[in-house]
C-alpha cells in the first residue's frame, strides 16, 4: 500500500523526477522557493526513503550534492492500482465455472496471505501484534485492542473500499487473509459498509478444522 504523503510532497516528488539529479539551487530555479524550505522537504522525504543525495566531483569545482528520487518514491509515483484492481476483481467474479473461480480467490487469498508472513508466536494475541506491525509497515491504519475477552484488530479505513462496495466478498476473502496469516479463527464484527465507523476482527484460537485453510 501507498504511504500517506501530502499533496505539496507528491508535487515534489513529481517535480524532482522530471528534474533527475539536480542541486538545490537548481531546484529552487524551478519551483520558485528559499533554499531552506527545499532542505526541509527533502530532508523529510529522505527520511521517508523517497529522496536520495549523493556527492559529485566534476573537474576542479568544488564538489557539490545532487538529488534524485529513488527507487522507493518511484514506486510511491505509480502506486495506483486501484482501476486495475476493481477490473480484475470483475473479471474474477464473472467466470461462469463455479470451482475455476474458488481456486482463482484462493490463490489470492493464498498469495496475500504469503505477503503479510506466517506468524508462530505460542499465544495468539502475540500473533496478532506481529501481523498488525506487519500491516503497519505496509501502509494500512490498524490497530489492536486486547482489551476485551478476545483480541481484536481494528482497521480504521478500508483498504478495499471501493471494491468491498461493489462486492462484499471482498471483506470475506480479506478475514481469510488474515486468519490464514494468524492461524486463528477471525471474525468480521464490524464492518465500514455497515455504517461503523472501522471493520474490527476478532481472533480467538483456532478449531484443528481452520488450521492450515
Amino acid at each position: 500500500m501507498k504511504t500517506a504523503l501530502e499533496q505539496t510532497d507528491s508535487q515534489f516528488l513529481n517535480e524532482l523526477h522530471r528534474l533527475g539529479p539536480v542541486t538545490v539551487q537548481g531546484i529552487c530555479d524551478v519551483v520558485g522557493v528559499t533554499a531552506t524550505a527545499i532542505r526541509q522537504r527533502l530532508a523529510r522525504l529522505q527520511g521517508a526513503g523517497f529522496v536520495g543525495r549523493e556527492l559529485v566531483r566534476t573537474g576542479r569545482g568544488r564538489p557539490h550534492h545532487v538529488y534524485r528520487i529513488t527507487d522507493k518514491g518511484l514506486r510511491q509515483l505509480g502506486d495506483n492500482y486501484g482501476d486495475l484492481a476493481l477490473i480484475l476483481w470483475r473479471e474474477i467474479r464473472k467466470i461462469a465455472d463455479p470451482e475455476t473461480r474458488a481456486s482463482i480467490t484462493a490463490r489470492v487469498r493464498d498469495a496475500l496471505a504469503a505477503q503479510l508472513g506466517s506468524f508462530n508466536d505460542a499465544r495468539v494475541g502475540d500473533r496478532l501484534r506481529r501481523m498488525s506491525d506487519a500491516l503497519l509497515s505496509r501502509g494500512y491504519d490498524v490497530e489492536m485492542s486486547g482489551a476485551g475477552e478476545l483480541p481484536i484488530l481494528r482497521e480504521n479505513n478500508c483498504p478495499y473500499q471501493e471494491l468491498a462496495e461493489e462486492d462484499r466478498e471482498i471483506c470475506g476473502l480479506e478475514r481469510e487473509v488474515f486468519q490464514q496469516a494468524l492461524g486463528a479463527e477471525v471474525r468480521l464484527t464490524q464492518c465500514c459498509l455497515d455504517g461503523h465507523h472501522c471493520c474490527e476482527f476478532e481472533v480467538r484460537e483456532a478449531s484443528p478444522a481452520l488450521v492450515g485453510l
